[in-house]
């Protein structure tokens, strides 16, 4: 076999192996209340930015917050799932990619309450707010800032 043929055959089974992988990321389902209005604002904001959104509509969101490990203190509206992750809330795709990039092992992200400025709670005057990263025992730490400076 020659070299080149060598490496168009390798890159297609890299390719076919990490299809799964890419799909998943790119693929959100998203737990809300269906008369939530900055719910879908959220969800059309992951699909101008590329996400295809499952919605699920009809699941106690206490008990899908709670099955899925998002500490009480950093609720939000709604919860997705994402690449294996948990994204509660509000969370910017910069934040989500970021996840999806270096992979650390959490449950997820967090952007707690419905933080005025962040995406899909465009209305109003933008505050500062921080988005947290759930470890696995959960406990949080800031993952990133957004919104104005103090």
């Amino acid at each position: 076999m020659k070299r080149g043929s060598f490496r168009v055959i390798t890159g297609l089974v890299l390719a076919a192996l990490m299809w799964p992988a890419l799909a998943m990321a790119s693929s959100a389902e998203v737990f809300r209340d269906p008369s939530c209005g900055c719910c879908g604002a959220w969800i059309h904001y992951l699909q101008a930015n590329g996400y295809s959104v499952v919605t699920q509509e009809d699941q106690p969101m206490a008990a899908v917050k709670a099955r899925l490990g998002v500490p009480a203190d950093a609720t939000s509206c709604h919860t997705a799932l994402i690449g294996g992750y948990v994204i509660e809330g509000h969370v910017p795709v910069e934040d989500i990619q970021r996840l999806l990039t270096e992979h650390p092992n959490a449950r997820g992200l967090a952007a707690p309450g419905m933080p005025m400025g962040s995406p899909g709670m465009e209305m109003g005057t933008p505050v500062r707010y921080e988005v947290l990263l759930i470890a696995r025992d959960g406990s949080t730490r800031v993952f990133a800032k957004h919104g104005p400076q103090a």
